[in-house]
Parts: structure tokens; C-alpha cells; sequence
């Protein structure tokens, strides 16, 4: 074999390596240069703000879903869950008379509840996640409307704050920002992080090598629960009022951005930064469409489009994988 030869596939071998590793990154790239190059509007300074606010809730739940991902599980309530968490909030502050930040104390402690139900469904109950979080779903969404009698409720200032700017920079970025740093801190610098890998990897061999598997469970659970609340409270803060109908479908937003991030469902993988690439894909294609005036309906099925694309990309990665 010549070293023209051997080169020659070296090189070929690090693209396949970059591109498996980064393929997200690269279609955000392309995806944003094909909507530069379509409408002159895209790049303005207010729209790329207002693609920083956009996401900023859709990765702050997908932070959490992360978390359940990588654990080797899954959560359809997270939606359904931020929207309890702000309406809570926002009951306690408008009927209950509560000062402003205990408040909102109280709507990121509902979300906390929520998932660690889940997790104790999941874990103690033996429940499969998805049947546990899917029963949370429905319960979580028909205790907001029973909290709101079907009515927004004003939020307290301190949720509202959230919504607003700091000088020229909106808090809804400076909170990814900041929850972004928390998330991959958990994921990559404590145990627990380490353990979800483990956990997400072979439950079975977790535990024989001493993991407690169900309070990991237990715990990612009631994260997933907590980032929910905070990035309800951020839907609130934006809309200022708790919609009994806020965050809709936000469960399948939070998962596609997970998996087109590079997170896998078998568990086991999966990178903050990358679900923020995925959160970011996702809310751009939306921005761009609706730049272009596509239809909403044509809109769902380009995400729907994506979301089957990635998740076959998954697929195969971990044929390749094993093979």
C-alpha cells in the first residue's frame, strides 16, 4: 500500500470521525447559510435575538431531558410539567397573596415533585418511563387546568422578570447561558453525571459494580422535573401570564433536540453542548420557514421530517458501532 493510499484514508477516516461527532454542528451551519442566502432578514440583530429567546426554553427543558436520556429512559410530561410549575407560580402569587420570589420558589419545587414522582414511578414502581411520564402528562396538564380553571393567571414580577432584558441582552439568554453551565457540570464533573452514563449504558452491570441504579433514577427524574419548572417559568416570563395550554408538544421539541444533539435513545450518550446544537436546529428551521411564510402545517412536517432523520441517524450509529 502506497502512503498516497494510506493518507488517503486517513483523511477520509478523520472527516467520517469529525462528521459523526459533529454532525449537528454542521447542519446548523449549512441550515443557517441556505437562509442567509434566502432571505436578507435572517441575520438582523433582532432576529437573531429573538432566536436566542426562542430557544432558551426549548433547551433549558431539553437540558433535563438529557439528563433522562442518557440514563438509558424518557419523559413525555416535561411539557406538561413547565406548565403546571408556572401555573402554580403564578397562583400562589395572584390568589395565595405570596411574595413574588416564593412564588417562583414554589413553581421550580412543583417541577421537582413532578419528576421525582416519575422517578420513583419508574425506579421503586417499575413502571416503564415512558408509561410513567405518560400518565404524569396527563395529570400534570389536567391539574394546571384545574389550578387555572382554564384560565391564565398573572405572574409575579419575579417571573416576569425573566422575560425581560438586562440592558440590551434578554435574561431568557443569559438564563441558557447559566443553566447550561449547571447541567454540564452535572453531567460531566460529579458522580451522579458519571453514574447517568453508567446507568444509561447497562443498568444491570451498574448495579453489580455497586451503583444505587434506582436513586440515580430517582435523581436524574427529579432534574429533568426541575429544569421543566425553569423553563416554564421562562415561558411565563416571556408571555407574562401561565397559560393552562402553554408548552404544548414541547416533549417531542425536547427530545428531537436531544437526539439531533448526538444523544443516543439506547442510552448512555449524549453532550450538553450538543443538545443546545440540536435546541438551535430546530428553532432556526421554525424562524426560517416562518421568514419565508411557509405554512405552520408544512412547518410540522419538515420537524417531523428531521426528527425521523435523526433519529435514523441514531440508528445507524449504533449499528456501525457494534459492528
Amino acid at each position: 500500500m502506497t502512503t498516497t493510499t494510506v493518507k488517503a484514508q486517513r483523511r477520509s477516516f478523520d472527516i467520517k470521525t469529525f462528521l459523526a461527532a459533529n454532525g449537528a454542528l454542521v447542519g446548523l451551519f449549512v441550515l443557517c447559510l441556505a437562509l442567509f442566502i434566502a432571505t436578507p432578514d435572517f441575520l438582523t440583530g433582532r432576529n437573531l435575538l429573538n432566536i436566542g429567546i426562542q430557544v432558551s426554553t426549548v433547551a433549558v427543558l431539553a437540558f433535563g431531558m438529557t439528563f433522562v436520556i442518557v440514563a438509558g429512559g424518557i419523559d413525555l410530561s416535561v411539557g406538561s410539567v413547565a406548565a403546571l410549575s408556572a401555573m402554580v407560580s403564578g397562583w400562589f402569587f395572584a390568589t395565595a397573596g405570596l411574595p413574588g420570589g416564593l412564588a417562583l420558589a414554589l413553581g421550580l419545587g412543583t417541577g421537582l415533585v413532578a419528576g421525582l414522582v416519575n422517578g420513583f414511578a419508574s425506579a421503586y414502581g417499575k413502571l416503564p418511563s415512558f408509561i410513567a411520564t405518560l400518565a404524569m402528562l396527563s395529570v400534570a396538564r389536567g391539574l394546571t387546568l384545574v389550578v387555572s380553571d382554564g384560565r391564565p393567571i398573572a405572574t409575579p414580577p419575579a417571573v416576569s422578570f425573566l422575560g425581560g432584558n438586562i440592558g440590551p441582552v434578554p435574561v431568557p439568554i443569559i438564563v441558557l447561558v447559566l443553566a447550561a453551565i449547571v447541567a454540564s457540570f452535572i453531567l460531566n464533573r460529579t458522580v451522579i453525571g458519571r453514574s447517568m452514563y453508567a446507568v444509561g449504558g447497562n443498568a444491570e452491570a451498574a448495579r453489580l459494580s455497586g451503583l444505587p441504579v434506582k436513586r440515580i433514577v430517582v435523581t436524574v427524574f427529579g432534574l429533568a422535573g426541575l429544569f421543566a419548572a425553569l423553563a416554564g417559568l421562562l415561558l411565563a416570563g416571556r408571555l407574562d401570564s401561565a397559560q393552562p395550554q402553554a408548552a404544548s408538544g414541547y416533549e417531542l421539541d425536547a427530545i428531537a433536540a436531544v437526539v439531533i444533539g448526538g444523544a443516543s435513545l439506547a442510552g448512555g450518550v449524549g453532550r450538553i453542548s450538543g443538545t443546545i446544537i440540536g435546541a438551535l436546529v430546530l428553532v432556526v428551521i421554525r424562524n426560517g420557514l416562518n421568514l419565508l411564510n411557509v405554512t405552520s402545517f408544512w412547518q410540522q412536517v419538515v420537524i417531523g421530517l428531521v426528527i425521523a432523520l435523526a433519529v435514523g441517524v441514531d440508528v445507524l450509529r449504533r449499528k456501525t458501532r457494534s459492528s
